[in-house]
């Protein structure tokens, strides 16, 4: 059985009742259960998936962006929280391949909050919390684009030189890998 929670105005749409009780119950500690149920809070153009509800250590999050390069593209990120969580960021990947200058095309991210530790101080602290990786993830797609630090440096490079064709291999992408 697969199990969703939409991170939309309307949580309660989610195909079984995502209740405190419930997610302790299945494992995962009180503070983290508080904030799985924020991360139903979130805008709407994420969603939680967690493919084995005996593991809700592990989800995937699909942004669908509704603007910019990516609007019409679903992207599946693979989350795992591991177990010394909060004192060391989630691990993630793309699932979906994309032409992005900040995710390569095997998956890897370039996410400043999630290094475990950065020269400028925006990397993982134990303060942050998965709300803040949703939110970042759902942020490279328009704010946190970044091609001055490209990760995809031929994606960042292909858009300084042509943007109109930089488009055109995004569309291409999304209409190939990400519906």
């Amino acid at each position: 059985m697969r199990w969703f929670l939409s991170l939309g105005a309307e949580p309660h749409r989610a195909s079984r009742p995502w209740s405190r009780d419930l997610l302790t119950t299945l494992g995962l500690p009180l503070r983290h259960t508080q904030t799985v149920c924020r991360l139903a809070q979130q805008a709407g153009t994420c969603k939680v998936h967690f493919p084995d509800p005996n593991k809700l250590h592990c989800f995937q999050l699909t942004v669908t962006p509704d603007e910019g390069y990516y609007q019409g593209g679903k992207f599946q990120f693979e989350t795992e929280v591991p177990d010394a969580y909060n004192m060391v960021p989630p691990k993630v990947k793309c699932l979906t391949r994309i032409w992005h200058p900040n995710i390569t095309e095997t998956g890897e991210i370039c996410l400043s909050l999630l290094r475990e530790h950065s020269i400028d101080g925006t990397g993982w602290a134990p303060t942050r919390t998965l709300k803040d990786v949703v939110w970042g993830l759902n942020s490279l797609f328009t704010d946190l684009l970044n091609f001055d630090d490209p990760l995809n440096i031929e994606a960042a490079e292909h858009h300084l030189r042509d943007k109109e064709d930089f488009r055109n291999k995004v569309e291409d992408y999304i209409k190939h890998y990400a519906r």
